[in-house]
């Protein structure tokens, strides 16, 4: 990325079934859903937002092999797309395991997203 513009952060959490990809949209979304930029178009080049670069980082505790990198690029809705996976976020305790959800143990998945928007 040549110029970053914005840079927006998000937390999500899958309190059951230990879906690391389901912690990982609800971060994303919760950072990129909650923002508006309606100046960004005229800070790209040729003022167009598919010459925009997005790079989406995650901070993933658990089964980070298993993040489905493709799902993740597909919630950003302009540009170019990378994904960086990285060792974070938080694997702790939800209190109850509950085998209806498909929990596999008791733990909730926390995943921290930071999205960096430039060109």
């Amino acid at each position: 990325m040549e110029q970053m513009i914005f840079i927006q952060t998000g937390t999500g959490v899958d309190l059951h079934g230990q879906d690391v990809n389901q912690a990982a949209e609800r971060a994303v979304i919760n950072a990129i859903y909650t923002n508006s930029m309606p100046g960004i178009q005229n800070s790209l080049p040729d003022q167009n937002l598919n010459n925009m670069k997005v790079n989406v980082k995650l901070g993933i505790p658990r089964d980070i092999e298993h993040l489905d990198e493709e799902k993740i690029k597909k919630l950003v809705p302009y540009g170019t797309v990378t994904v960086e996976k990285l060792e974070g976020g938080l694997a702790t305790t939800s209190g109850i395991y509950l085998s209806d959800q498909e929990d596999k143990n008791d733990l909730m998945y926390i995943v921290n997203a930071v999205v960096e928007v430039g060109y």
